[in-house]
């Protein structure tokens, strides 16, 4: 029996675990370091135990004291979240060994599919196309350039052991080669602890698309559609959209049927995300698999109807998953309407995206139909570099594509966040973007769409903000009082200047 969980995160993630423990009737306890002891998720729990000072290796990261936080507060599971400890076999087994549930895969399924070439080789195994590449790490840059020339430039270098982007080198020609090895297994080691490296083709404007499955303790994987991710920079997701333009029925159970069989061929168990590179020819490649609950969950839920963090603790607990209604190859659901995500990060997108810091001085959260908020952070929160910049997420829901970029356009029109620059206006920018309204997107849209969506608003705009901004405020003196908001706010709401200046996607002064 689970009784009582720790949420081993922080932040958005750690909300919504905490949430779903509570409507699962479960108590929740919280963690948190010196500089998160005043957030959100850790007054929203049960409990709360300190981990120590704000490096994460001291706090989320410290597998030891996570245990002992657990054992000591009489908790029976651990939920990772995404992030930190959430992909790492060797927490998975330290909880097994302190009598306490994972609450995710088993240590197995995350060590094969956390070497990219194992995980390569478990998938032609299992029937599942690969992109064209080495099959085991390279030994040096010349077995690199020997194998880079067998496949044809370009090529990628990867990590064995990475994500996020971290230990991955484009390479153009065999001029490029040796310097790019180097860097990559730099970066690998430095983010990883392993320096190993592998070599792919490269594929040229390749969609990115993943297929989130499900799979429980008495044999069932249930694929739960697909998701498109193809909007990135420097390989981070930036916005997420269920379904996909591009994706056909006959695709969907295609990729859905690919799924299932790589989730069986790791004997996997909990939520779970294989990644593919779609082609333009409709033909798919694996790309890895994400061996924990993704960031971009919550277009999934909204479309197909699941409480994936719920059916997690479910099935942590042995219990069969409720999802039901799957017909046809594959354990296949089918989509009900379309849900975009935009992450709401602590960066400036007019700076090429260079991380913000500073109190979060004023939030006002958008609402209305189809509309959800999944955020960790509230007004007063200081917001530091040593943690992931993500602040919040806002999805939409709509009966179709249309409705919901038009309802995300509203949302994002409608949320103020005063205190630091954020992606915000770059979202907004998008949703406007003719390329990404009608769908023609991969993972190149943002160099081509790069001029239209970053470029730094005009000096007019900052005049015209400015003027009526002057204007409003006047207007504004003599119906309302500011009294008792040091921070120079109004009674009712942020300043006129701030409003127009978000509006505008102003960076300069005004926020």
């Amino acid at each position: 029996m689970i009784k009582r969980v720790l949420v081993a995160n922080r932040g958005e993630i750690a909300v919504r675990v905490i949430r779903a423990c509570h409507e699962e009737g479960l108590a929740a306890v919280a963690v948190y370091s010196e500089p998160d002891r005043l957030a959100p998720h850790v007054r929203d729990a049960d409990a709360a135990v300190l981990l120590g000072p704000a490096p994460s290796a001291e706090s989320y990261l410290d597998i030891h004291k996570l245990i002992a936080a657990a054992k000591d507060t009489g908790c029976q599971a651990i939920h990772p979240g995404y992030g930190f400890l959430s992909e790492r076999a060797a927490f998975a087994d330290a909880c097994k060994d302190a009598g306490l549930i994972f609450v995710g895969p088993p240590a197995s399924a995350i060590r094969a599919m956390g070497d990219k070439t194992e995980a390569r080789r478990r998938m032609q195994a299992a029937g599942v196309h690969v992109v064209p590449g080495t099959a085991a790490p390279l030994r040096d840059a010349a077995e690199g350039r020997r194998e880079a020339k067998r496949l044809g430039f370009p090529v990628l270098l990867k990590a064995v052991a990475g994500g996020g982007g971290k230990g991955m080198r484009l390479v153009a020609n065999e001029a490029e080669l040796e310097s790019a090895f180097e860097a990559a297994r730099r970066e690998a080691q430095k983010a990883f602890g392993d320096g190993s490296v592998y070599v792919e083709k490269y594929l040229e404007r390749p969609r990115h698309i993943e297929i989130q499955i499900l799979a429980d303790h008495r044999g069932r994987v249930v694929a739960l559609g697909e998701r498109e991710c193809s909007i990135q920079r420097r390989h981070q997701k930036l916005i997420e959209e269920s379904p996909s333009v591009a994706v056909s029925p006959a695709l969907r159970r295609r990729l859905s049927e690919a799924a299932t069989a790589a989730a069986g061929a790791v004997g996997y168990v909990s939520a779970g995300t294989i990644e593919f590179l779609l082609a333009a020819t409709g033909e798919f490649y694996f790309l890895e698999m994400n061996t924990r609950i993704q960031v971009e969950h919550p277009v999934t839920e909204l479309v197909y109807g699941v409480d994936l963090v719920r059916e997690q603790l479910r099935i942590a607990a042995g219990q069969p998953m409720r999802v039901h209604g799957a017909t046809g190859p594959g354990g296949q659901l089918h989509p009900r309407g379309a849900a975009i995500e935009c992450r709401i990060t602590a960066e400036d997108p007019f700076n090429d995206f260079l991380p913000a810091t500073g109190v979060l001085q004023y939030l006002r959260v958008p609402s209305g139909p189809g509309i959800r908020w999944d955020a960790g952070i509230e007004a007063g929160n200081d917001v530091t570099l040593f943690y992931d910049p993500l602040l919040a997420k806002l999805i939409a829901w709509g009966e179709t594509r249309e409705i919901a970029i038009q309802r995300m356009r509203r949302a994002l029109n409608e949320l103020v966040i005063v205190g630091l620059p954020t992606s915000q206006p770059f979202h907004l920018r998008v949703m406007d973007d003719a390329e990404f309204v009608k769908g023609e997107i991969d993972i190149k849209y943002l160099e081509r769409a790069g001029a239209r969506v970053l470029a730094a608003p005009p000096r007019a705009g900052l005049d015209r903000a400015l003027a009526v901004a002057g204007a409003l405020l006047a207007d504004d003196c003599r119906s309302r009082t500011t009294a008792g908001l040091p921070d120079g706010r109004t009674a009712a709401g942020p300043s006129p200047w701030v409003v127009e200046s978000r509006r505008l996607g102003l960076r300069d002064g005004l926020e």
